[in-house]
């Protein structure tokens, strides 16, 4: 009976903000029982409406509100800092870090004690242009700015008129990150949820086509880590992992602040 009246309770206030297809608690057993890692994907959970005033103001690339990562496992685009969102990503961005959303996806996850991130680390608007990809991984699970452990990932889709041939499909992968288990089409207002752990592996494929991008607003929610917590960075599957990257470069890349490595870097090529 209490699980019934919160589930009904939370729903409530979600009222006219949140479409879910079935029950929170149907949902949760579709999280924990889903492969090849628990997630969801729930289409048109926001209204159309808010997710077309969040595209309408995806400033373009070449403004410098931008950060490009361009490397060899990834190339894609970051917003550069949460403050660049105008109005409706603000009001978007506020809504998922609310205390009535981390309630919901408590109801979904059964993560209690959910956090939001404000600063939206590594969050916010993601887009992949032609050629760009993110090979398969295992999210970094530390926020850099706040130290705390990243337990939940979600992205919402925001391409219309998508199609299978323009590429850039999120796949989920199994433990080993040697076999894709699951393929999802980035279409406009599908939201993917999924835990972060070290073997949930999971990457995006190349998009292919010229004039189209692929686009999606990205959002991390956390937890207090406990004192068995290991932080680390993305962690790359084994078909992938570039071995030849010095050993000081990859632990320089797991244990120094951006900041202090970008200037590093920065430093080195002003010689």
């Amino acid at each position: 009976m209490m699980a019934t009246m919160q589930e009904t309770g939370i729903m409530t206030m979600m009222a006219g903000k949140i479409k879910l297809p079935v029950s929170t608690a149907e949902l949760q057993q579709q999280y924990k029982n889903a492969k090849p890692f628990p997630h969801l994907v729930i289409d048109n959970m926001f209204p159309d409406e808010v997710l077309d005033g969040v595209l309408n103001e995806i400033p373009p690339l070449t403004d410098d509100k931008w950060v490009h990562e361009r490397r060899e496992r990834l190339a894609k685009s970051n917003l550069r800092s949460a403050v660049e969102f105008e109005e409706k990503g603000y009001q978007f961005s506020a809504f998922v870090n609310s205390a009535k959303f981390l309630y919901l996806l408590t109801e979904l996850t059964d993560i209690w004690s959910l956090l939001p991130d404000p600063y939206m680390g590594g969050a916010g608007f993601h887009v992949v242009p032609k050629g760009g990809k993110f090979d398969v991984h295992a999210d970094r699970n530390i926020d850099q700015n706040t130290g705390l452990r990243r337990r939940l990932a979600m992205l919402t889709y925001l391409n219309k008129n998508w199609k299978p041939e323009y590429g850039g499909q999120l796949e989920l992968w199994d433990t080993t990150g040697s076999r894709c288990e699951r393929v999802v089409e980035p279409i406009f207002n599908r939201t993917v949820i999924f835990e972060v752990a070290d073997q949930n592996f999971h990457g995006v494929r190349p998009v292919l086509v010229e004039d189209r991008a692929r686009m999606s607003f990205a959002a991390y929610f956390h937890t207090v880590p406990d004192e068995k917590f290991i932080p680390h960075a993305s962690v790359y599957a084994p078909t992938f992992y570039d071995r030849r990257d010095p050993l000081r470069k990859r632990i320089a890349n797991e244990v120094i602040p951006p900041v202090v490595y970008r200037v590093v870097r920065w430093a080195k090529g002003k010689k």
